[in-house]
């Protein structure tokens, strides 16, 4: 929303999550044409070796492309703590559909974390300066908020394990699981992202929780809940990275030993990249122009373009036309932009609002609060 503007935001939501819709069913009828079952085989058959080792490389990479004195709470020991404890005993699993009830969990942690958010718009958002430029239609960086979005909504890489792990799997059925699934994940982006612009507009970070006080007991808990659905999702990521290893090195199968050893290594390498990096947004930003744009605009649309016999003036080529060029524009813009004008991010530093007193929001009076944020407008010019 601060990078497309906020009336524009909202429109590149709903069309990110049509396009999202469009190209998950468009991959399933891909495979259903070329007759295969994995997003590998599907690209493998249509584009042969090149365009095969050109999807490896964005599956494989797209995991990686992450983000007190006493170190025993610092978040070093806490990342390494919880991959070693949670994440990496999950990602040991060969059947992705023992992760469900996991994944449910995460969606209920999720909506947690919107209601906190919608929360702070209340208790939070009127002593918080609104910026000049805060409600224009559009901005000039639109096209960096279509990475974010992309990256939000990216599950391309492995939707063909979920079909395959339906009952009955038919494209009929994906398609409904598919417009639900879309429509509740656009539902809570735009909740989420709406709300967080609303309570902090032009001071808003590229990841919403850097703009809450430290002292904010109730985010906290929030942040609590949000590492938890991390450490639930990412098992899922790693099925993806694991299959390509196979796929590329092994013929598409892995023994106990070598299955363990694979794992332990994808999920090492993503520990030690994620404690080098502390900035979320140029990490959503980066994995959503270089490897969710091709996944979800262009390799699904040019696969069905290529295997499809339907006539040119037929809606699912129409759309897809449409989608290809798009998705180059957003991968090659999307990156110079994110290059040369990277989302803001304090490293968790308290922002001026939090400051002088840095009392806890949840038990402080209105009055106060509105004193300590007056006081603070003092320094606005240097966050300006």
């Amino acid at each position: 929303m601060k990078q497309a503007g906020f009336p524009l935001g909202i429109l590149l939501l709903f069309w990110v999550s049509y396009v999202t819709d469009f190209s998950l069913i468009l991959l399933i009828k891909g495979g259903t044409l070329s007759g295969t079952d994995t997003y590998q085989s599907l690209v493998n058959k249509t584009f042969g070796l090149p365009g095969y080792l050109l999807l490896s490389i964005l599956q494989f990479l797209y995991p990686f492309i992450v983000d007190p004195e006493n170190w025993f709470i610092g978040r070093h020991f806490i990342i390494i703590l919880s991959t070693v404890t949670f994440i990496l005993p999950l990602s040991l699993y060969r059947d992705i559909a023992k992760l469900g009830k996991i994944s449910f969990i995460s969606t209920v942690l999720t909506t947690m974390i919107v209601g906190i958010v919608m929360t702070r718009v209340v208790s939070l958002g009127p002593y918080i300066p609104k910026t000049e430029d805060a409600w224009v239609f559009a901005k000039p960086n639109a096209i960096q908020a279509v990475g974010v979005m992309s990256f939000a909504f990216i599950c391309h890489h492995n939707c063909f394990l979920v079909y395959g792990s339906l009952e009955e799997p038919t494209v009929a059925k994906w398609s409904r699981i598919i417009h639900m699934s879309v429509l509740v994940s656009a539902f809570i982006c735009m909740l989420f992202a709406t709300c967080g612009y609303v309570t902090f507009t032009g001071f808003t970070q590229g990841d919403l929780f850097e703009n809450y006080c430290r002292s904010d007991d109730l985010v906290t808990f929030g942040r609590f809940c949000y590492g938890i659905t991390v450490i639930l999702t990412y098992p899922i990521e790693c099925f993806v990275t694991r299959e390509v290893v196979a796929n590329v090195f092994f013929g598409g199968t892995l023994s106990s030993v070598f299955h363990i050893a694979v794992t332990v290594v994808i999920i090492m390498v993503a520990m030690v990249v994620s404690l080098l990096i502390d900035c979320l947004g140029i990490v959503l930003e980066l994995n959503g122009v270089l490897c969710a744009a091709p996944l979800i605009f262009i390799i699904p649309s040019a696969c069905y373009l290529k295997l499809s016999e339907e006539p040119r003036t037929h809606s699912d080529k129409i759309m897809s036309c449409l989608m290809l060029p798009m998705g180059a524009v957003v991968m090659i813009f999307g990156f110079i932009m994110a290059v040369t004008n990277s989302q803001d991010c304090t490293h968790g530093h308290e922002l001026f609002y939090c400051f002088p007193d840095n009392f806890s929001l949840t038990n402080i009076s209105d009055s106060h609060l509105q004193l300590t944020t007056q006081l603070s407008l003092l320094n606005i010019s240097s966050f300006q």
